[in-house]
């Protein structure tokens, strides 16, 4: 018995494999983080890629009244990899007279409720005019890609505290600008 628990000691076969399975799963979570961290920022680029995209027809008079789902389809079309865009995103249209006492925008985001996605929120959406101040807010609600990797979890509790916020997290984008004084109303 002595002799083969010293062979079985001394035997160095499958040593490479006992590394493997201890270090594989920490470089395999850091690969999940490193993904969801990258498709977490796509999409975040992309929201404000779209926010500023209708912002600048907007302001040049492309559109010229906008309505939330005027709005909602131009930010979705320039921001096309957002899931279910239409549906999950939700804006607000404000005007602010920057020649009075500033009054900041709500720190609340009105994010969509996913329990009633074919809600409408009404909303403020304020026609605009020539020179006013205007600030457009998009807000959308997206699934994590690997809601079981580390970052995932973290994105999802990060938004506990949300109404409707379920297995999600919140992209949130602002824009703001002035009509062009030359649009005809």
């Amino acid at each position: 018995m002595k002799t083969l628990l010293q062979h079985f000691l001394k035997d160095e076969r499958g040593t490479a494999s006992i590394e493997i399975v201890l270090v594989f799963p920490v470089f395999f979570g850091f690969f999940l983080m490193t993904y969801e961290s990258g498709v977490y920022s796509a999409r975040q680029v992309m929201l404000e890629h779209g926010v500023d995209v209708t912002v600048r027809e907007i302001r040049i008079g492309v559109i010229t009244n906008p309505d939330r789902d005027n709005l909602r389809a131009r930010i979705c079309s320039a921001a096309r990899i957002l899931p279910d865009c239409i549906r999950q995103l939700e804006i607000e249209l404000e005007q602010r007279d920057p020649r009075t006492a500033w009054v900041a925008l709500d720190a609340e985001v009105r994010c969509v409720d996913r329990g009633d996605l074919d809600a409408d929120y009404g909303g403020t959406i304020d026609p605009t005019g020539n020179n006013e101040l205007m600030f457009l807010r998009a807000c959308i609600r997206i699934d994590p890609f690997l809601p079981s990797s580390a970052l995932g979890k973290a994105f999802i509790e990060a938004n506990a505290g949300d109404s409707a916020a379920g297995e999600s997290y919140a992209l949130i984008a602002t824009g703001a600008f002035v009509v062009e004084p030359f649009r005809n109303d």
